[in-house]
């Protein structure tokens, strides 16, 4: 896979995920635009990268978006690829006991960005453009305690469906699908630092593979949905679950 000279927007790029998604753009030739809440972040993971540019991007904010939009205009003239990668995961706690102000972040942060980045991006997309999201396995396979972020992810899911049916054939839009990652993100869901060598255990002994998703993983999952030798792919949701869907 090659994406020389095409201009990507990665959100939520700071760590994780996001970072090793920009990073693997840029390996690949890309100009790859680094975004994060976390301003700093950004423009430490674009410093390593040729050529990329970094942005402070609160995914919340329907302006930032449209700041975000005219600046790679600006910049590169237009949009090839987007990562809707950025989300914040639920800490835990069973329904009946969160708040409504709870619930409504998880779609707050989860879901609306990716209505933003339609709204505001693909109007400077040309044909062959694409859009992949980060989704969760939690949107397919949930777990008791994480009902809004799975409900969320679950959501993502269905938006890429129906974005890929309203952007055909035009722009393609796809979604992965991560099993449990030892990043911070996972470790955030949780409320700790690191998992217990028994809590470890128990996660690696429900994925087939046996072991969790490496952000490489999942970068290079984007990556192939993005590149051309997925052309006639839109609207999937590709699990990168090491198989725990069907185990």
């Amino acid at each position: 896979m090659r994406f020389d000279d095409k201009r990507v927007i990665v959100t939520g790029a700071g760590g994780g995920f996001g970072a090793a998604i920009a990073r693997g753009f840029a390996a690949k030739g890309a100009k790859v635009m680094v975004t994060d809440i976390d301003v700093a972040a950004a423009q430490a993971v674009a410093d390593e990268l040729d050529g990329a540019l970094a942005f402070g991007l609160d995914v919340t904010s329907e302006d930032a978006h449209k700041e975000l939009a005219d600046v790679v205009v600006e910049a590169w003239g237009g949009i090839d690829i987007v990562a809707c990668n950025a989300g914040l995961p639920h800490r835990g706690g069973y329904m009946v006991n969160l708040t409504t102000e709870q619930f409504d972040f998880m779609w707050t942060i989860n879901v609306r960005p990716i209505f933003f980045a339609s709204k505001y991006f693909v109007p400077h997309m040309a044909a062959g453009g694409a859009i992949v999201s980060t989704a969760s396995i939690g949107g397919r396979r949930p777990r008791k305690g994480l009902t809004p972020y799975n409900a969320s992810k679950a959501a993502v899911i269905t938006l890429t469906k129906g974005l890929a049916v309203e952007l055909a054939p035009d722009i393609r839009v796809n979604c992965v699908a991560p099993v449990s990652s030892p990043t911070g993100f996972d470790m955030s869901a949780m409320g700790i630092e690191k998992l217990s060598e028994n809590r470890e255990k128990m996660v690696v002994d429900g994925i087939p593979m046996g072991r969790r998703a490496t952000p490489e993983d999942v970068a290079n999952s984007v990556m192939f949905l993005a590149s051309e030798e997925a052309s006639f792919l839109t609207g999937v949701c590709l699990d990168v679950d090491g198989g725990r869907s069907i185990g």
